[in-house]
């Protein structure tokens, strides 16, 4: 992964020096998840359990959720009171039942959503989203 500037503000770590973005203090994973149902933390681990199997993955803590990296963002997690409220990027739109129609694009990257609910979620068709939004980051 390569070096990554810290923004001398609010401490948190982006690709690129100067890189545009909104000023909120960092935290850590444990503090986003504090005071949440233990399976959201579950999902959370079960992502990045399988994103560390495809490489280095940065986790980037706020108090709303944490932003997955590598050289770019490859997806959010948001714990809410009934899911875990998943934005991925990925090279085309996905049409599913499970995932919400694309939104928004960036560069050659059209965003999802995704809403997980449990650990058994996180299965082979989504673990194959992550690896591809992992391999375009």
């Amino acid at each position: 992964m390569p070096t990554r500037w810290t923004c001398p503000r609010c401490d948190r770590e982006f690709a690129r020096a100067r890189q545009g973005h909104t000023c909120v203090p960092g935290s850590t994973v444990d503090e986003t998840f504090a005071g949440r149902a233990p399976w959201q933390r579950a999902v959370y681990d079960a992502v990045v359990g399988h994103l560390r199997t495809l490489g280095e993955v940065h986790e980037d803590a706020v108090k709303v959720g944490v932003f997955l990296k590598r050289d770019r963002k490859l997806a959010e997690l948001r714990p809410r009171s009934r899911d875990v409220l998943v934005y991925l990027w990925l090279p085309h739109p996905v049409e599913t039942a499970r995932i919400a129609p694309a939104r928004w694009a960036s560069g050659p990257r059209v965003g999802h959503q995704l809403k997980l609910r449990e650990v058994s979620d996180v299965d082979d068709e989504v673990r194959e989203w992550l690896t591809i939004a992992f391999d375009i980051a």
